[in-house]
């Protein structure tokens, strides 16, 4: 009875502990899950949000393009009177004009019974001309509301695309056709397929349109009404594909929209993540599925780590409940133990005994032998005879029968093994060793590789009554091992050290490839701020022409997006000098009240056209730091609170005083920033949903510009933030002594576009204007603007040709000069132009390169400086003023 209930007691303390460790298990294993699921989940949000950033910015290129087409006159015309040929021959050269120099897939003109008149593919087999698109949606929106969008296969080309299309007006407003434009969407899936996700981009119907993965286009995510259905038989939305539903089945929801599916695919049999994005304008949804095994394998670490604490928790715990138990057996067992001793002394006398004896009975023929030892066994008593060995033995040293007898000394065989060249060069110093060994009794342990490379081990142990044991153990197989590890441990080695050099010459490759990147950058930007620099004075001088409300508004939008343009490539710019540590930082002493003056006349009057409130708090401070990095923080800091604060809200610029530094900051009274978000605003082409709606968003660069700019000048970047209420962006920038400055005399206010009252008094009126610029779309854009302005404009395009129109007029009033003029520079140009006239008129110096050093140089030589893009307004204040002086 009593032992049933001690196996019970037993079963139950084994089956307590696993059945916690389980229960521990589950429940941790589930946290665990959910938690890295979110995680996931929360990461597949970002990303999604940054597809959904690249499409819209991709269509974003396209949308203004129909508005203005809408407005051409050749396309006006040609819809007044479709019948005459020559006026379509002239549309279609027209479209296919424009759609070469915008890059779409197709540009089509359409009349109001939904025909297409001309198109930009008109010459070939596909020609969108004469086919009917009465039955698309794009058009039928265009024509009732103005504008419409919808994505398609096309009818004609039937290659897929989205059709964004305008209505065209007659005089008394009526729509009499419209212009559509088609836009490719698989440029923008190429990096869709990296770290194995799938991503998928479905219409309001569900069905998917665009993927990395063939197979999965044109799959319907859920099953369409007979409404949608009906749709899309009547729209030809996706003519000649086979629409086939995706199967999967639902496993748990997530939150936030995410959920964890098992699809029903070949090849897809692990739970795949799935989140989703609305993209509102366009009505479609962007999917992302992701492998659910990371979050699995970190579950299974939980629940390993959970049944390891739960088991050590139990052990401890039995731990305590057995110290009192141990402290009361010691003594039993410290006795137990002598005991055990003695007894295995005692046995270890007696199988030493027994080893001897049968040793003996071996040699006679009778009893127990030796023989089912691997070793080689010699037994010798306490006057060295042999008395006992087995045949391992005599195999081991090839020893002839009558030389094994017992009663023989030890020392013969010994002597037989010296003659036969197995004890070395000395043979007598070997044999005495050996002997003395055996006369004092001593264990020893000894290796020897005979001279046929096998390699004897040879262990000695005394016997109790005189005597003594000696094994011998053929351990060469053991020896070949170790020395083909050793050998294998050197090729590793040297593998590794090989391995090495190839890693640094891959980082070697690896810093080339990114300053070659650098370098590519910066001059990207350069060759893409020549025709920005254009657009903004062609821009510049349209809206003197325009007069109409809706052209205003389109001159607008194009400026918007212009200058949202001109920011990217800035902020593209700044990142690439920052990288090559281009970027010069030159720390003086700064007042606060300029740096204010300066952000406060930049952005009062773009914040009074937003309907927000901007002001600075006046300051006597004096700051150490760099001017024009520390202003493109603030600026940063002043441009991310307009972009979120919606309408009627209030932006302050202020600086507190700390101990040993001021901090400037910048509050706002937009929608703040959820605390898990602070850190990511940091990171490059991050931008938060707010949910406010701005005129222009940039691409998330200004942050992290912020960021890299701050390391650079040791000053602490910090960001607090209400959610709901608003957020305060600050820099900590060191005291410096204060200094006197001398006051700049203040610009003449212009408008936003650079217009300025005109008139027979204005400085610009009828001065004479030099503009020398290698680039032709710049130089005619700024004679056009000039011209605008009441200036006489001369224009060169090479210094050869600038120094030969100086060789025949007279010194201008204010020379416009291009940094870059081919295999020349603006300086080398201004030398020689100052040589013919002997002095030089009042010079601005325009460039779009990264070099700082630019501006210093300029002013070393008394000349402005205007980086490209100029802005219109910079430069019309600029040149009053300096022809202002000249008066």
């Amino acid at each position: 009875m009593i032992p049933r209930r001690r196996q019970l007691q037993t079963a139950l303390w084994i089956v307590l502990p696993l059945a916690g460790a389980l229960l521990t298990m589950l429940i941790v294993g589930r946290i665990a899950y959910s938690q890295a699921l979110q995680r996931q989940a929360g990461e597949a949000s970002v990303l999604l949000a940054q597809r959904a950033q690249v499409i819209e910015q991709h269509i974003d290129r396209y949308r203004i393009m129909p508005a203005v087409l809408s407005l051409d006159p050749q396309l006006r015309a040609t819809l007044a009177n479709p019948a005459d040929r020559v006026q379509r021959q002239r549309a279609n050269e027209r479209l296919v004009q424009l759609n070469f120099a915008n890059r779409t897939s197709t540009l089509t003109l359409i009349d109001g019974n939904g025909i297409g008149l001309a198109a930009s593919n008109w010459d070939l087999p596909n020609s969108n001309v004469g086919h009917s698109y009465a039955f698309r949606p794009y058009f039928q929106k265009a024509m009732a509301e103005g504008s419409g969008e919808f994505y398609a296969i096309g009818v004609t080309t039937h290659v897929p695309g989205h059709f964004i299309a305008r209505a065209i007006h007659d005089e008394r407003g009526g729509a009499v056709g419209a212009v559509a434009v088609k836009v490719e969407l698989e440029d923008i899936r190429s990096d869709w397929s990296e770290r194995g996700d799938l991503v998928l981009l479905s219409d309001a119907n569900g069905v998917v349109f665009l993927t990395a993965q063939p197979q999965w286009r044109y799959r319907m995510l859920r099953t369409p009404t007979p409404a949608q259905s009906s749709e899309l038989q009547r729209t030809r939305q996706y003519q000649g594909q086979k629409l086939r539903p995706a199967s999967f089945r639902l496993e748990r929801e997530v939150g936030d929209g995410a959920r964890v599916v098992r699809l029903r695919e070949p090849g897809m049999r692990e739970p795949m993540l799935w989140q989703s994005l609305h993209l509102q304008r366009e009505d479609w949804t962007l999917h992302l599925l992701r492998d659910t095994t990371p979050s699995i394998r970190i579950a299974w670490i939980a629940r390993a780590v959970a049944a390891g604490a739960w088991l050590l928790l139990v052990s401890v715990a039995l731990l305590l409940m057995q110290r009192n138990r141990i402290a009361s057996l010691r003594l039993r067992s410290r006795q137990e133990l002598e005991r055990m001793v003695e007894h295995h002394a005692e046995a270890l006398r007696n199988a030493q005994d027994g080893v001897v004896h049968a040793a003996r009975q071996a040699s006679l023929g009778k009893g127990q032998s030796l023989e089912h030892l691997p070793q080689g066994v010699s037994v010798v008593d306490a006057q060295l005879r042999l008395v006992a060995w087995n045949q391992r033995y005599a195999e081991l040293f090839r020893y002839p029968p009558e030389l094994l007898q017992v009663g023989r000394p030890i020392e013969d065989l010994i002597r037989y093994n010296a003659r036969r060249g197995l004890l070395g060069a000395d043979p007598e110093d070997a044999i005495r060793r050996r002997l003395d060994h055996l006369q004092r009794g001593q264990p020893y342990l000894h290796e020897r590789e005979r001279p046929d490379g096998t390699v004897i081990e040879i262990r000695g142990n005394p016997m109790p009554d005189g005597g003594f044991v000696t094994s011998y153990a053929d351990i060469t197989a053991y020896k070949q091992a170790a020395r083909d590890l050793r050998t294998l441990a050197d090729s590793l080695e040297r593998g590794i050290e090989q391995r090495t050099r190839d890693l640094q010459s891959a980082m070697g490759e690896a810093e080339r490839a990114n300053r070659s990147k650098t370098r590519f950058v910066a001059a990207a930007v350069h060759d893409l701020l020549q025709p920005l620099n254009a657009a903004r004075m062609y821009l510049s001088s349209l809206r003197r022409r325009v007069s109409d409300g809706e052209g205003r508004e389109l001159s607008d939008h194009i400026e918007a997006a212009l200058a949202a343009q001109d920011d990217i490539l800035s902020s593209l710019l700044d990142i690439s000098r920052l990288e090559s540590g281009a970027l010069e930082v030159r720390r003086a002493a700064l007042p606060l009240s300029r740096l204010f003056a300066s952000i406060d006349s930049q952005f009062r009057i773009l914040a009074e056209s937003r309907g927000l409130r901007l002001h600075c708090i006046a300051s006597s401070a004096v700051i150490d730091s760099d001017e024009v990095l520390l202003r493109r923080i603030v600026q940063n800091f002043v441009s991310n609170a307009m972009q979120f604060t919606p309408r009627d809200g209030r932006i302050v610029i202020g600086a507190r005083r700390l101990h040993d530094s001021m901090r400037v900051e910048v509050w706002d009274t937009g929608p703040g920033i959820a605390a898990n978000k602070r850190e990511l605003i940091f990171e490059e082409f991050q931008r938060l949903d707010t949910g406010v709606e701005a005129p222009q968003r940039g691409a998330g660069l200004g942050l992290a510009i912020v960021r890299r700019v701050a390391l650079l000048l040791g000053h602490r970047v910090h960001v607090r933030s209400w959610p709901g209420h608003g957020s305060v962006f600050s820099v900590e920038v060191p005291y410096a002594q204060a200094a006197s400055y001398a006051p700049e005399t203040a610009a003449p206010l212009v408008a936003a576009d650079g217009h300025a009252a005109q008139g027979q008094d204005s400085p610009l009126h009828g001065r004479r204007v030099w503009v020398i610029d290698d680039d032709l779309h710049s130089r005619q854009a700024a004679q056009r603007l000039l011209g605008d302005w009441g200036c006489a404009v001369e224009t060169a395009g090479t210094a050869a040709e600038a120094l030969t129109k100086a060789s025949a007029a007279t010194m201008p009033d204010l020379l416009l000069l291009d940094y870059r003029l081919g295999e020349s520079t603006g300086f080398e140009l201004g030398t020689q132009l100052e040589a013919k006239w002997k002095r030089m008129p009042q010079v601005v110096l325009m460039s779009a390169d990264a070099d700082p050093s630019l501006r210093t140089r300029a002013a070393e030589r008394d000349w402005s400086f205007l980086p490209k893009p100029l802005r219109p307004a910079a430069l019309r204040a600029l040149a009053t003023r300096l022809l202002g002086m000249g008066l």
